[in-house]
């Protein structure tokens, strides 16, 4: 029984996450104590409950102290079985964070699978659907399995309500390399607006814009949701290279000008196109479980993040596989996984 202190690193869902997708795949059971204990509100909230409730249902696994609140889980994995299945967080909660519990397990089994969540899709603390779309699963995809993926509602906090849909077709994962994320392909972005006043979001995107002067303004437009779909506003970014997207995101939130939204979001944009590495920080975690899993693989990104770090410590405890942060020739961060 591997056991796991989830105040230790990042302190967050994250270790929750990977540790169920980790024991789905390895067969190994753990116990974690001190659940998100350096948030603000320790314990599991609801997107976690929902993520360790779609590990059990797809993996046959039985989890003690599966409740809301709860500071300590067991859980003891079964066998990973294919099939149709839909899971709801009830609130904004991340719909990418459910779907990242799951992916790998069923993209490793014999027989494909289709999912349906439904929750937020574009809410603070978490990657956007555009994220997993543009950005992860193309490199994902590059390992060997294929996944298909739409929005049919988004889901922006506090109320949620949106729905994702994913069709995963499995494969043996296969060791890849990414450290050149290649020429510039094309730059777009785009303000979600949803039952607000559209002036929010040509402040939004004029905030933006101040800080990517290389970008014509007409890569940003503007598109309305319907009303039914907010109140909510979101800014997404993509940045394509010949081997990789980055897609960079900002949300509304009461108290956060629409001009923090713009200019935050811009400026990581233009931070990442300047440092000529292939991840940026939010793919740069991402990446490193299904690495692992394929026997190993190796990116440059940039600055290395608590999150990534302690992504590696978990993915070490159940695969015996570590991991080796480096600084390359071209002053990039250098990710082995061995």
């Amino acid at each position: 029984m591997i056991i796991i202190d989830g105040s230790e690193g990042e302190g967050g869902g994250q270790i929750l996450r990977n540790a169920c997708a980790l024991s789905l795949v390895t067969g190994e059971p753990f116990i974690i104590e001190k659940i998100r204990g350096r948030r603000d509100q320790p314990g599991l909230m609801r997107q976690h409950l929902t993520a360790i409730e779609a590990a059990c249902t797809i993996g046959g696994a039985q989890c003690e102290g599966l409740e809301l609140g709860s500071n300590r889980i067991a859980f003891r994995p079964g066998s990973v079985m294919p099939g149709e299945y839909r899971f709801a967080v009830g609130t904004a909660g991340s719909t990418a964070l459910v779907l990242q519990t799951v992916l790998v397990p069923l993209a490793l089994v014999d027989k494909p699978s289709r999912l349906v969540i439904e929750g937020g899709t574009h809410a603070s603390m978490a990657p956007p659907f555009d994220f997993i779309e543009k950005c992860f699963l193309p490199v994902f995809e590059r390992m060997g399995p294929r996944v298909s993926t739409r929005i049919k509602r988004h889901g922006f906090f506090p109320r949620g309500g949106g729905r994702i849909e994913i069709d995963i077709e499995p494969a043996p994962l296969r060791r890849i390399e990414c450290i050149e994320r290649g020429q510039p392909q094309g730059r777009e972005g785009t303000v979600l607006l949803a039952s607000l006043d559209d002036q929010i979001a040509h402040r939004i995107r004029k905030a933006a814009l101040k800080n990517l002067p290389d970008w014509p303004e007409d890569r940003i437009t503007l598109r309305e949701l319907p009303a039914d779909q907010g109140p909510g506003v979101a800014l997404v970014l993509a940045s394509s290279f010949d081997n990789v997207t980055e897609v960079v995101s900002g949300f509304g939130k009461l108290g956060l000008s629409a001009e923090r939204i713009g200019a935050t979001a811009g400026k990581r944009m233009a931070g990442y196109e300047a440092s000529k590495a292939f991840a940026g920080p939010y793919l740069q975690d991402q990446l490193l479980l299904p690495m692992a899993l394929a026997g190993g693989g190796a990116f440059t990104s940039v600055k290395i993040s608590d999150h990534t770090r302690t992504a590696a410590e978990t993915i070490a405890r159940f695969t015996g596989r570590t991991t080796r942060f480096e600084q390359d020739g071209e002053g990039r961060q250098l990710v082995r996984i061995a």
